[in-house]
């Protein structure tokens, strides 16, 4: 046993020890300024993070292909960035068996980081696909335009065979974008001035190739119309106008037009149609794709009226143009596509006349007939007459009068 006094003086030895408490496990390397700099490079990750996405979404409107694969590309650089830190975080600071508050709050905000970090890689996996789904409906689309186009092509062209033309200047332009053509008086008044216009224009490159082919313009014209007094030398040419629009015109008052092979029953509408489908097409292209329609065999049977044999020998020396024609065939000479538009200009006036209810009807003069203002104009202008004349007579008729309305 110890004595009273010495065990009295060791419990005033031990209440005067001093203990400190070491922590389980020291951090390694572990300084305040080292985690500043770590924790102040992840939030310029961060931010760099949220540029880049910001950048990927900007390039999606409008839609490019080549500044979505840059920014792409950015998102995934920084994203490589954050794991790098992650991973140096990780080696050089183990983590603590016993933590302070602080050092808590760090690993939580870290721990928030990687969840957001995780979430930009699914929007960026999502950004992929729907980019991967954007370029398969682009080509969807262009292929639906090309269809597109070739359906509109193939519309126009059937249009144009009902009656409706495609206008491009936006004043003639209905809602539906078609432009239909009323059918009026006026209408065929034009028509008929185009007609006459048609056979004056093939009728002077026949007159100058009889000139150079040595015909007598004098004697051709006087076998065309016995008889008949001129006032001018230059009046003759109304003989070959009149020569060309009697052949031009015979069977005018028949539906099928003379053409015996056709005798098909046709509406009103029908004519119309048919008058609007050639109305603004040109007369080769549309023997081109059927030489055998109706307007085909039209033209043949007026070219071997209208042109004589001996007067396409003159002009060519042989018939092979004519034998070409009677073949079945359409040449593309500068002389029979003039032809072409004499003869596309009484078929769309014979077209316009019966799509008409009822039809226009065609009327002559025969010569020697009394000449009317009322229904007829003549050909010399300016022609004054004293009361005291006799009323002048019809020397020839040009171009035959059409009745309107029965």
């Amino acid at each position: 046993m110890l004595p009273t006094g010495g065990r009295e003086s060791q419990l005033r030895e031990s209440n005067s020890l001093k203990v400190h408490p070491q922590p389980m496990e020291e951090a390694k390397n572990q300084s305040p300024e080292a985690i500043d700099a770590l924790i102040s490079r992840i939030f310029t990750n961060i931010s760099s993070l949220k540029s880049a996405y910001i950048q990927l979404q900007a390039a999606h409107t409008p839609y490019d292909p080549d500044k979505i694969q840059a920014a792409d590309k950015l998102v995934i650089a920084e994203l490589k960035k954050l794991s790098e830190l992650k991973h140096f975080y990780r080696e050089n600071n183990p983590k603590p068996v016993c933590v302070s508050p602080q050092d808590s709050r760090l690993a939580a905000e870290i721990q928030e980081q990687q969840s957001l970090l995780k979430t930009y890689e699914v929007m960026v996996k999502k950004f992929q696909s729907e980019i991967q789904n954007k370029d398969s409906e682009i080509h969807q689309l262009q292929q639906q335009i090309e269809e597109a186009s070739q359906k509109r092509e193939k519309l126009e062209n059937n249009l144009k065979l009902r009656g409706l033309s495609i206008r491009e200047s936006d004043g003639s332009r209905e809602q539906n974008g078609f432009f239909l053509v009323d059918l009026t008086p006026e209408l065929f008044t034009s028509a008929v001035e185009g007609a006459y216009k048609a056979i004056h224009d093939f009728s002077k490159p026949v007159i100058n190739m009889m000139k150079a082919a040595g015909w007598d313009l004098d004697t051709a014209a006087q076998s065309i119309e016995p008889s008949v007094v001129y006032a001018k030398r230059a009046h003759k040419k109304f003989a070959f106008e009149s020569y060309i629009c009697q052949r031009m015109f015979s069977g005018f008052q028949e539906e099928s037009f003379s053409d015996k092979a056709e005798n098909l029953a046709v509406n009103k509408d029908s004519f119309f149609h048919q008058y609007l489908a050639l109305r603004e097409m040109d007369p080769l292209d549309t023997l081109g794709q059927n030489p055998d329609s109706i307007f085909g065999k039209f033209c043949r049977s007026k070219y071997v009226v209208v042109v004589h044999p001996k007067m396409e020998a003159s002009f060519f020396g042989n018939l092979d143009q004519r034998n070409y024609v009677m073949g079945g065939g359409h040449p593309r000479t500068p002389f029979y596509q003039a032809f072409l538009k004499l003869a596309k200009s009484i078929w769309l006036l014979h077209r316009l006349a019966y799509s008409f209810d009822p039809s226009v009807k065609v009327f002559q003069v025969k010569k020697g007939s009394e000449f009317s203002d009322d229904y007829m104009e003549s050909v010399v202008k300016n022609l004054v007459m004293d009361e005291s004349d006799h009323k002048p007579l019809v020397g020839l008729m040009v171009m035959p009068g059409f009745w309107i309305g029965g």
